[in-house]
């Protein structure tokens, strides 16, 4: 992922201690630049002490983000001081860059409330957020009301705030693949492509034929056997998985990849059984896990909303998503429950490269063993978890999701495929949600905690409806 930029805006009032000002502006820009994080901000001969406060200076403020919005993901407001929330805020409404907006005010000490050093930052970021809440201007605001940029607690609020960039700017310009159709009998993932539209998610469509073809067409050349040998160093095939094979899933994965990247694409969802296996002789799990792990989430049976939740839960942590059944209860554990696929789960799920590449288990009992070689198999391993499902409610006209955090579990379940035991606080509650709402059976996980995150860039800047499982 690209660095994150920010549009940094400094304001001051003219009765307030000015020296305030150039201290915390040198502060924030060392703390962005120890993060990697990018900034735009005005100098300090541009305006007095490179500040916002008169209408002047807004204007001039506006006129650089302007300049820069194909680069800024979102704007960070330093009140060093009381500051001066007209000027602030005139000069977001001027840029008009619609990204995340987090105002962020000074701490003052309690020995040093004299003229010459006190802040009122503490009023000021009222006043601002106030002025923004006028002009209909969504913005964050960090949880604790001031605080230090110094402080760890801000640490957090940057990092958070990156991400929350990271997911709106990342979801607004989506390129999902849609490869083939999805099963017949799976009238849960229908979803309307005009919905996503509405926001900048664009659904890129190709025929799961072109596919087959493709692949079958490929000869045995050197960047063939290259992906076979990087699918062999994968994980663990298990005996009795003859060469063609892999070299089957080699030139899948290849023809896919291609397709995908081609067609500028940041996620897919694939038609995963039966025609695959009928028509071509292997399954797509592999291709779809490899493609996870680096970045490119895949979702199963053609669950293109899935696919865009994988892809948000990858922007907001940095890390692979996985796509999951809500599955079976947990013996009498009712905060617990087992969640599976075949599997096409990213390998650092099960962190480690033992896990087995094998046949797909139930599908093989009818598909035939022979067709479906391809399956990521083990127990993820345990650990904190996201959880989340988007999908488009057709009937009501809007764009929907649940999101929550969890536990990866150490507790084994001797079954077939990829496997997860799950823990969930209220899981009764969160599957009486998802039942009386119209959810589909699937989800996306991820590791990590970020469904704060997923929460304020989805449900606050998006506008989309945000069920907060907790």
């Amino acid at each position: 992922m690209k660095p994150t930029t920010l549009g940094v805006i400094i304001t001051n009032r003219s009765f307030f201690p000015d020296h305030l000002v150039g201290e915390e502006r040198q502060k924030i820009l060392a703390k962005l630049a120890t993060k990697g994080i990018e900034s735009i901000i005005l100098g300090e001969n541009e305006t007095p002490l490179g500040a916002v406060m008169t209408y002047e200076d807004a204007k001039t403020c506006a006129q650089l983000f302007k300049a820069n919005q194909d680069k800024i993901d979102g704007i960070l407001v330093i009140l060093p001081n009381f500051g001066d929330e007209v000027g602030v805020a005139t000069a977001i409404d001027l840029a008009k860059l619609n990204v995340p907006i987090l105002v962020q005010a000074c701490d003052d000490s309690l020995d040093r409330m004299q003229l010459e050093n006190r802040r009122d930052a503490f009023c000021g970021k009222i006043s601002l957020c106030n002025n923004l809440y006028q002009r209909d201007i969504k913005y964050s605001v960090t949880r604790q009301h001031t605080c230090d940029i110094n402080s760890t607690e801000f640490d957090r609020e940057l990092d958070q705030f990156a991400a929350v960039c990271r997911v709106v700017s990342g979801v607004k310009h989506a390129r999902i693949a849609a490869i083939g159709t999805r099963p017949d009998a799976f009238h849960t993932v229908r979803f309307s492509e005009k919905l996503l539209q509405k926001y900048g998610i664009t659904t890129a469509v190709v025929d799961l034929s072109e596919i087959i073809f493709a692949a079958q067409a490929m000869e045995n050349t050197a960047e063939v056997l290259a992906k076979a040998e990087e699918i062999k160093a994968y994980g663990k095939i298990v005996l009795g998985i003859e060469e063609e094979k892999i070299l089957k899933q080699a030139k899948l994965t290849l023809t896919v990849e291609k397709w995908v990247s081609d067609h500028d694409c940041q996620a897919s969802a694939i038609q995963c059984w039966d025609s695959i296996q009928n028509n071509y002789g292997v399954a797509t799990c592999l291709s779809m896990s490899m493609m996870g792990e680096k970045g490119l989430p895949s979702a199963c049976e053609m669950d293109v909303t899935g696919a865009l939740a994988m892809y948000a839960l990858f922007l907001a942590s940095g890390e692979p998503s996985a796509y999951f059944d809500w599955n079976n209860n947990f013996a009498d554990e009712r905060n617990t429950c087992v969640n599976l696929h075949c599997s096409n789960f990213p390998a650092s799920f099960f962190g480690h490269k033992d896990f087995e590449i094998g046949n797909l288990g139930v599908l093989g009992t009818t598909l035939g063993q022979a067709n479906c070689f391809g399956a990521c198999k083990a127990q993820i391993k345990e650990g904190p978890m996201t959880y989340a499902k988007i999908t488009t409610d057709d009937k009501n006209g809007k764009i929907k999701l649940y999101v929550g955090e969890g536990e990866f579990l150490k507790d084994r379940i001797d079954t077939e495929g990829g496997v997860a035991v799950c823990q969930v606080k209220d899981l009764q509650g969160l599957m009486n949600h998802i039942c009386k709402n119209g959810y589909e059976h699937h989800v996306a996980m991820n590791r990590g905690r970020v469904a704060d995150v997923l929460e304020e860039a989805l449900g606050n800047y998006l506008g989309w409806d945000v069920y907060r499982h907790s």
